[in-house]
């Protein structure tokens, strides 16, 4: 197990997480059913599910496209999604 690989991907997912709308989903969701257990374990199947296809989809990527332009797409991913955010679309 390479532990700074593990620790940094902890950090770096745990700070992009806070205070998400998936967070605050979760603390609705909570909050209106009264069942805080059965929507932690929702929601961490959820987020491990989708962690589980980002990697996958990532060490796909990695195989055939240069680092650089996979940050790249990342980047103007971002970039769209905030535009939208911002004009209400998304």
């Amino acid at each position: 197990m390479d532990w700074k690989v593990l620790l940094s991907t902890f950090g770096v997912i745990f700070l992009a997480e806070m205070g998400d709308k998936t967070q605050l989903a979760a603390m609705t969701l909570a909050a209106d059913t009264k069942r805080p257990i059965a929507v932690f374990v929702g929601a961490a199947l959820a987020l491990a599910c989708v962690s589980a296809l980002g990697v996958a989809v990532g060490a796909a990527l990695g195989h055939y496209l240069p680092k650089e332009w996979i940050e790249r797409v990342a980047a103007v991913a971002f970039i769209v999604i905030g535009v939208l955010m911002l004009a209400g679309k998304f």
